[in-house]
């Protein structure tokens, strides 16, 4: 397990109310899932992942309840990325951690494509 890093509460209080703690971590396991699904995205890019929890551009409705579709995009405009975040709020055990299920680069017409279909809940000013 590695702590990413901590995300802004009140930001996050578009997918749920009852957040417990702003800690977020990834996984050994989800760390390989995202080199196997992927290739080189986690080698080339882990260094951003803190900055696209903490300043999300947009956060999107995810499929799954108390899951955050975050996307972020980088001032020189060749990166963008899409990063799926569980968070733990009050029913779940208290010991658990905000957790990032995977994190990818996402091309312009994906970026454009999630904008235009999806539920923006958050968009940075």
């Amino acid at each position: 397990m590695k702590i990413i890093g901590k995300l802004d509460i009140e930001i996050y209080k578009c997918i749920a109310d009852s957040i417990i703690t702003d800690e977020v971590i990834i996984t050994e396991e989800r760390i390989r899932h995202i080199k196997e699904r992927h290739p080189n995205d986690y080698e080339l890019f882990c260094s951003y992942m803190r900055e696209v929890i903490e300043e999300p551009e947009y956060i999107i409705e995810a499929n799954k309840p108390n899951t955050a579709l975050i996307l972020k995009s980088f001032s020189d405009g060749e990166k963008q990325f899409k990063t799926i975040l569980r968070l733990v709020t009050s029913p779940d055990n208290n010991s658990f951690k905000n957790s990032v299920i995977t994190f990818m680069k996402i091309n312009e017409k994906e970026w454009n494509r999630l904008i235009k279909n999806k539920k923006i809940l958050y968009k940075s000013e």
